[in-house]
């Protein structure tokens, strides 16, 4: 076989990693909401909201490695954390990191500004698009969910979308989620706890699936998304106790704020940043006194409201900016950093999804973030999930990527010599270039 047919053939097939027009862990951060003096503004006031306000509620354990580090307790039971302890911590903490797949090609490096899309949310409604309909989410969607995105090529990393509503109890929900994650997908899992023992559980099954425990510890493959605070400024008890079996087990932590505008975060969106910023920053303070160097991903999660009704709006254009503000964040302390995007406030897969969709990732994709959390699948501000979503966002993921990617500028792709020769030599259009024809795949 030969000839225009053999070709045909050849382009059908995948193209190599090499060739792909677009490729995971792409370089970002050309869109940049905040100046910066900005930045640095931004920054003096996350060090006055630990210093002089601190958080409450912290465990006894919690206090007793903080303290150890120079922090101190005030008489009504706050933790502040002082500049020196927050300088000392970000210069020993983990400033990139690798999160495993079960397999290699999986892997993804959180280096500078290299980019990942991925899943998240705790949807309790799978949406029916056919009968525009919603119902409860089970165990076995959460499987199909992995399996599907295990197969979708610009969602990098699934982490669990849905709660598992036909799982009445707690411990089995947390065992059989990260399960259903893992056996669903070779891709990096994301997952969350609600008690340390169920921590513990999981993490032997992982230690099994792994071939051992020293085999897990060298590539874990699967990270914890950890709500450790309550806002504003309040450690949440059970999750910090989750958070330390999960450091201590080598498990890589997603350090999450995620506070609402306008009701327990500051109506303004810098103030939303500074609150999310100091939260997370103790939460880095924790996970390194407990473990210097430990896995750490800079969670900052901020939600818009809609002062009128209370409501969260993830679709909205402020969202998107907050995010993009809260990566930028990310960056100039040097951490990997991971953001939500995607939200939308639709319910169904329709117009206002697409578009809502498209500017927040868009944004967030831009904004130098490591992660995209919520980029796919997500309708009704987080409360549905829908597979045809995940199809459509996929496609939509990868013509933000080659936006990410840029444009080259080199001797090559300016394009002189190629413009001499169809202009004074050749027939007097590029249809048929070699340059045109060498590009037509990449």
């Amino acid at each position: 076989m030969g000839g225009r047919q053999a070709r045909r053939q050849v382009r059908a097939m995948a193209l190599p990693e090499n060739l792909k027009p677009v490729r995971a862990g792409q370089e970002s951060g050309r869109y940049l909401p905040l100046q910066e003096n900005e930045l640095d503004l931004i920054h003096e006031q996350v060090i006055r909201v630990l210093e002089k306000i601190g958080l409450a509620d912290a465990i006894p354990s919690c206090i007793e490695v903080m303290t150890a580090q120079g922090c101190t307790m005030t008489e009504s039971g706050r933790l502040l954390i002082p500049r020196k302890v927050i300088e000392e911590t970000l210069e020993k903490a983990a400033k990139e990191m690798t999160l495993f797949g079960q397999t290699p090609e999986h892997d993804m490096l959180l280096s500078g500004s290299r980019t990942y899309f991925g899943t998240a949310g705790a949807a309790v409604h799978i949406v029916e698009p056919q009968t525009r309909t919603y119902r409860d989410s089970t165990v076995k969607d959460l499987y199909d969910l992995a399996r599907l995105c295990d197969k979708l090529e610009h969602i990098h990393f699934f982490q669990r979308p849905i709660v598992c509503r036909d799982l009445d109890d707690p411990r089995e929900m947390d065992f059989n989620t990260c399960l259903a994650s893992v056996f669903g997908t070779k891709k990096h899992v994301g997952t969350s706890f609600v008690e340390p023992g169920h921590v513990e559980e999981s993490l032997r099954m992982l230690n099994i699936l792994a071939g051992s425990e020293e085999a897990w510890r060298a590539r874990p493959f699967v990270s914890m998304s950890n709500c450790f605070v309550v806002p504003p400024l309040k450690f949440a008890q059970d999750a910090c106790r989750c958070l330390e079996v999960g450091v201590y087990g080598g498990m890589p932590i997603l350090l999450l704020s995620a506070g609402q505008a306008g009701a327990t975060a500051p109506a303004t969106i810098a103030g939303a940043v500074v609150q999310a910023v100091a939260e997370v920053l103790a939460g880095l303070v924790y996970v390194n006194a407990l473990v210097p160097g430990a896995p750490a991903i800079f969670g900052t999660w901020p939600f818009v409201s809609d002062l009128r009704t209370g409501a969260m709006s993830g679709g909205s254009g402020e969202q998107a900016v907050l995010m993009a503000a809260c990566a930028q964040m990310g960056r100039y302390y040097g951490l990997p950093t991971g953001i939500a995007a995607g939200m939308t406030d639709s319910k169904l897969p329709d117009a206002q999804s697409g578009y809502e969709k498209g500017y927040t990732v868009t944004l967030a994709a831009h904004s130098g973030a490591n992660l995209i959390y919520e980029s796919a699948g997500m309708q009704a501000s987080l409360l549905g999930c829908c597979p045809e979503s995940y199809v459509i966002d996929n496609d939509m993921l990868g013509a933000i990527n080659r936006t990410v990617r840029g444009i080259e500028v080199n001797e090559d792709t300016m394009a002189f010599e190629t413009m001499q020769q169809v202009c004074t030599e050749g027939p007097g259009h590029f249809l048929g270039h070699e340059q045109t024809l060498s590009r037509m795949q990449s």
